[in-house]
């Protein structure tokens, strides 16, 4: 890569850490603000899922809870909602709507939110391609550099489809922004129509919801910094060996 190129995705990559580190603060700032307000039904995190759950008729997910703070996820092969010890017992406007954004997911699976279905069949293919990509660049410039075949360009195709599966990181990336909001938009209406939250703390949920998705846009942008830089250097590399040539 040449000295310039890279000096662009160097001031990209520090771009992208701030981003990241300011989505980050805003996601602790929101909640931490939104925490110090107790929601007027008196739910806890917990009370959300189960009651969210059970006016969807699903009664066959059950409610953990795990260490950490904002580590709530969903665990569709175990059928598990797993909830942070920041929102299991907590009666929160914060901690509902945490707990509300979980049961989105559950609710995508359950409709088969297109979005979803394909961020689900991503995860094996991501986790096979990222391990494969390396080796096939690799391959690919020594054939270039060291092995005679027919046609010269064997080596550089290889390589190519190695940069194509590194990109499913970035693919996975572009799907799961809007997994995440589709599964916030629908944490807002269910809180709102179960009467969990009124109309007036849903503002402080959708506060707390939309600084959680800015790490998602972070996390988007980084992966498409990382690939750019990727590509460019795969394709420097097999320019300026062609040049030699």
């Amino acid at each position: 890569m040449y000295w310039n190129d890279y000096m662009w995705f160097l001031a990209a990559m520090l771009l992208c850490m701030v981003f990241s580190g300011i989505a980050s603060s805003k996601v602790k700032s929101s909640f931490e603000k939104y925490n110090k307000s107790s929601c007027r039904s008196g739910m806890t995190g917990y009370d959300t899922v189960y009651r969210l759950m059970k006016s969807q008729g699903i009664y066959d997910i059950s409610i953990g809870s795990v260490s950490g703070f904002l580590t709530d996820h969903y665990h569709p092969n175990k059928r598990v909602v797993n909830l942070s010890q920041s929102t299991y017992s907590n009666s929160s406007v914060a901690a509902v709507a945490v707990a509300a954004h979980e049961v989105g997911h559950v609710m995508q699976r359950r409709d088969g939110y297109f979005m979803y279905r394909v961020r689900t069949a991503l995860v094996p293919i991501v986790n096979f391609s990222s391990r494969l990509a390396m080796p096939l660049v690799l391959l690919g410039l020594l054939l270039n550099f060291f092995v005679e075949l027919a046609d010269p360009n064997t080596g550089f195709y290889i390589a190519m489809v190695g940069v194509v599966l590194y990109g499913g990181s970035l693919l996975f990336a572009l799907v799961t922004l809007p997994v995440e909001l589709n599964a916030s938009k629908r944490a807002r209406e269910m809180l709102l129509s179960q009467g969990i939250l009124s109309e007036d703390e849903i503002p402080g949920a959708r506060e707390v919801l939309s600084a959680a998705a800015l790490t998602y846009l972070a996390s988007l942008l980084a992966s498409l910094v990382s690939f750019l830089r990727f590509l460019v250097y795969v394709l420097s590399i097999f320019g300026r060996r062609n040049n030699n040539r």
